[in-house]
């Protein structure tokens, strides 16, 4: 892999490498580099060695999943399909399933001006602020249920009933962050490499939440997600054009997300994003992880 900084994909593939390093640790394990923190946040994953000579092979897939199983972490691999594309063949042979996750860049001239929000208001969280501990464990609790519901729906099926998506009590309901996640989030805010927002409402609280986590001048959009019962309002849209243009204000220069699917990559192009290739995000297949 060329290793010219002009490239986009090898300023993407420096940024994934960079993200992890201060909180994890990095092992490196045949063609992978398995990133594992110190079990404050969420768990990382394993990703081709940055400048790793040819692709990695299904023995060392095997040998990632047996360190991640050692470690009792999720077995999760990540990279991206225009970097190592023989990649894809090779961790479906040794059992994974990958999610082909639209991997999408933002065009500045595109990005879509600020507009007003039904209801609601964008808010950037102030790790300084008494009320980040509060509004940071919400955020998440909103992540949660919004990553857990399918995209389209309204109500869930329960057995014979059929009951409404999740809302702000079920928000509520869910327990807040401990001191030490809390701790953690606040020094990666306050370094300036992370940065959170939120759509919030003045009768029903926080609805939508999203974050940028950046290294240098690259900056990913993450973690967006509207509360199921909120959906259908732009929340998500317009909070992802305020991060980036946030991000762009202050030095950015590359900001990129990937997107859940080809549905969820047609709005982020309505706001001025565009597909460049596929990130891979795989985890072991449902039978093999039986």
């Amino acid at each position: 892999m060329a290793l010219e900084d002009t490239d986009v994909f090898t300023r993407l593939e420096r940024f994934y490498d960079a993200v992890p390093r201060d909180a994890a640790v990095a092992e490196e394990i045949g063609g992978f580099v398995l990133f594992v923190n110190d079990g404050k946040g969420w768990p990382y994953y394993a990703r081709p060695r940055l400048g790793g000579a040819g692709t990695p092979s299904a023995a060392d897939v095997t040998a990632v999943r047996q360190r991640q199983r050692d470690l009792g972490v999720p077995e999760a691999f990540e990279w991206v399909h225009e970097t190592t594309p023989d990649l894809l063949a090779v961790a479906r042979s040794a059992g994974l399933d990958v999610l082909l996750a639209p991997l999408m860049v933002l065009e500045s001239a595109a990005l879509v001006p600020d507009l007003p929000l039904p209801g609601a208001t964008i808010r950037f969280l102030d790790p300084a602020a008494p009320t980040f501990p509060a509004d940071i464990s919400t955020s998440r609790a909103v992540g949660r249920l919004g990553f857990g519901a399918p995209a389209n729906a309204t109500t869930v099926q329960t057995g014979s009933l059929v009951v409404e998506v999740a809302g702000p009590a079920q928000r509520d309901a869910v327990p807040p962050l401990n001191e030490e996640a809390v701790a953690e989030l606040v020094r990666r805010h306050s370094s300036g490499r992370f940065l959170s927002a939120v759509v919030e409402s003045p009768t029903e609280g926080i609805l939508a939440c999203g974050s940028v986590q950046r290294v240098g001048v690259v900056a990913e959009v993450a973690g967006v997600a509207t509360l199921p019962s909120a959906r259908r309002r732009g929340y998500a849209s317009q909070l992802t054009a305020s991060l980036a243009r946030r991000t762009l204000t202050e030095g950015g220069e590359l900001v990129f997300l990937s997107a859940g699917d080809d549905d969820v990559a047609r709005l982020y192009s309505k706001v001025g994003f565009r597909r460049i290739g596929t990130a891979c995000i795989a985890e072991p297949a449902a039978a093999a992880a039986l």
